[in-house]
């Protein structure tokens, strides 16, 4: 444990001493949470992107002079292509990740997907048809897979742990912060009658994936990273440069000592190495105990696909085409920029209430929240619809529900299934939980313009009973299965899940370290292979 333990009243403290968090240290972690620019341009971008008369012409090769304004659209089958497509690849592209990120690193699995990134955003850049659109989105898919999957392991991974779910929380702003941006392009574009109304939107992402490929090379790798491939050595150093304190400090060793141990006693439980076994490893044991592998793989895939069921990605993929088919909104352009901007201000509310009130009770009440503002603007839009006033009013709700799912739900969903998955598995964890988040973004993209657009189901408003109905899901979901790892570390949210269920793990205090059971600290929490080094503790 960070720091060691401090006695009181003959108890062992095992969170009262930790290394300070430094300027440097904060930013190096805070800087990985960029990756959410990636997933949140593309989001942004392309529902405006499609209405845009310029492309709708373009995929169409409809005469917007001659043709009456209801059928001046994109067909359902090629937004429903266009959108899921990326989502297809990002699906593929995060299973993949697992892989990687335990072959050749985190950062490195990052920066290469950065690169894969980059080539999708030239193809799409080239495109002037549906054909090449498409590929160039599968292959930024990929890429977009590959950094979504790790980026959040790598974040947790390196956090200290009393601002990690404000720093994986930072994951979530920047995907909102990159759908404003391409929210803002999209609006200064949309009036161009050349092939820079699409372009100059899609073009721009280029700039994220250098960005964030570039930094990534200055930045260290996981410290887990090292001790899963049996460095302590280099895992130490990275430590010491994350933490701001020396090598051979007890913050330092002890934390060491930590990982070393809850590695060690995970590989007892999964003692083959093979590729196929450590695939298996992650459906290994019982549903009902929570402490076992299959248990956490369901809750983080079932979590992320929860996510989606809120229906939030409807919003911001069909906004647009939404509000136009609204009827009295004049500019839904300038609406969906309303509704990102909603999102970006909304989600740093997170980054206290993360840490403040915990993960739990944020999921709890927020999927309370949006159950409600969903339910309210599917009831306006069948009673009244049509009335210029009743249509404000379900623009509000929506804004409100927005709220409440950016400063719960959105980041939420990220920070937890980084905290919950043991060392030998996690980076397939975290790679199947993202997966799943991908595999349901697809499918909602795929039906969406199905049930929604006039020429097919034409639902409407009709659509948020359908989201509310899935929110109220998410309720007692998030009463009966999300644990509460806040104010844990790593290692500790892996003792939490064996001894506690999601109902009680509020309550769970840490009693003991994986370093003391394994024999590697003594009784306070100090390494006995550098207690000489250590900083005194005191009993108080």
């Amino acid at each position: 444990m960070a720091g060691g333990a401090v006695v009181v009243n003959g108890t062992s403290d095992l969170n009262r001493i930790e290394a300070p968090i430094t300027f440097k240290a904060y930013m190096m972690c805070a800087f990985a949470a960029f990756g959410g620019m990636l997933f949140g341009y593309d989001s942004g971008y392309i529902s405006s992107v499609m209405g845009m008369d310029y492309v709708i012409h373009m995929l169409t090769g409809k005469d917007k002079a001659t043709t009456p304004s209801a059928e001046f659209v994109l067909p359902a089958w090629k937004k429903s292509l266009i959108t899921s497509i990326l989502s297809a690849g990002t699906f593929f592209g995060a299973l993949l990740a697992g892989d990687f990120a335990d072959w050749i690193g985190r950062r490195t699995t990052v920066i290469f997907g950065c690169l894969v990134y980059i080539v999708g955003v030239i193809l799409q850049t080239a495109s002037s048809d549906l054909g090449l659109l498409v590929a160039g989105r599968l292959v930024a898919g990929f890429g977009v897979g590959y950094v979504s999957a790790t980026i959040i392991m790598y974040m947790s991974e390196i956090a200290p742990k009393k601002i990690r779910g404000a720093l994986v929380s930072g994951y979530q702003f920047c995907v909102t912060i990159g759908m404003l941006i391409a929210s803002c392009v999209d609006y200064g574009t949309q009036d161009r009658t050349d092939s820079g109304s699409y372009r100059i939107p899609i073009a721009i992402q280029f700039l994220w994936g250098l960005v964030l490929g570039g930094g990534l090379l200055f930045l260290p790798e996981s410290p887990r990273f090292f001790i899963k491939k049996g460095n302590p050595t280099k895992a130490a150093h990275v430590l010491s440069r994350l933490r701001g304190e020396p090598e051979d400090s007890a913050f330092i060793q002890d934390e060491l000592a930590e990982i070393i141990a809850n590695h060690e006693y995970e590989q007892s439980l999964v003692p083959s190495e093979t590729y196929f076994a450590s695939w298996a490893a992650c459906f290994k044991g019982s549903i009902r105990k929570p402490s076992s592998n299959l248990r956490r793989v369901i809750l983080g895939t079932s979590m992320q696909m929860m996510q989606q069921w809120t229906g939030i990605n409807f919003v911001f993929y069909f906004g647009t085409t939404f509000f136009q088919q609204l009827g009295t909104i004049k500019n839904p352009f300038l609406i969906s920029l309303i509704t990102t901007l909603v999102n970006v201000c909304s989600t740093p509310v997170s980054f206290y209430t993360m840490e403040k009130y915990g993960r739990r009770p944020l999921m709890i009440w927020g999927a309370l929240g949006m159950l409600i503002c969903e339910f309210l603007v599917a009831i306006i839009g069948v009673t009244d619809g049509q009335n210029h006033k009743a249509v404000s009013a379900m623009i509000s709700f929506i804004c409100i529900y927005i709220f409440f799912f950016a400063s719960t739900w959105g980041p939420g969903a990220w920070v937890v299934i980084g905290e919950i998955f043991p060392l030998p598995i996690r980076s397939r964890g975290v790679a199947l939980s993202t997966a799943s988040n991908w595999l349901w973004n697809c499918i909602i993209a795929v039906i969406t313009p199905y049930m929604c657009d006039t020429d097919k189901g034409n639902l409407g408003a009709k659509v948020f009973f359908i989201w509310g109905s899935l929110c109220s899901c998410c309720f007692v979901y998030s009463y009966f299965l999300i644990p509460e790892t806040k104010g844990l570390t790593l290692e500790q949210v892996d003792r939490m899940l064996e001894e506690t269920n999601a109902r009680n793990s509020s309550k769970w205090v840490p009693h003991s370290t994986f370093a003391q059971d394994m024999g590697l600290s003594d009784d306070k929490g100090n390494s006995l292979e550098h207690d000489e080094k250590a900083t005194p503790v005191e009993s108080v």
